[in-house]
């Protein structure tokens, strides 16, 4: 038994992503009490559990999105694992960025649309 499985979250951790990155569509954002306080949490379409933004993560949607959270559902993010530096120790977290939509047109012998 994995200790960590006798403790579940109601939020993802980086592990849940199994060392891959994941596409979702985001569904809402809702303000809750995470136990230091109210932080955002973003849902996503299909899914259970929901990402507690930090600032990092909360700036780069609405980079992508804008600063209006209400404006976000329906959006597409990937959440992918990566490491950050928390309390002088390297930790696991998840990121989020934008996806690429396919492209709009062919560019045919090298040439770049402008």
């Amino acid at each position: 038994m994995n200790i960590k499985d006798a403790f579940p979250s109601n939020y993802l951790k980086s592990a849940d992503l199994g060392g891959r990155a994941v596409r979702v569509t985001i569904d809402t954002c809702t303000m809750e009490d995470v136990g230091d306080g109210e932080k955002p949490v973003l849902f996503f379409q299909g899914k259970q559990k929901g990402i507690v933004l930090n600032k990092t993560n909360a700036s780069m949607v609405a980079e992508l999105y804008g600063d209006e959270t209400s404006g976000w559902a329906g959006k597409v993010v990937e959440l992918y694992p990566d490491k950050t530096q928390y309390q002088g120790r390297i930790v696991d977290c998840i990121r989020l960025r934008g996806v690429a939509p396919p492209p709009s047109e062919e560019v045919e012998d090298g040439e770049v649309p402008f």
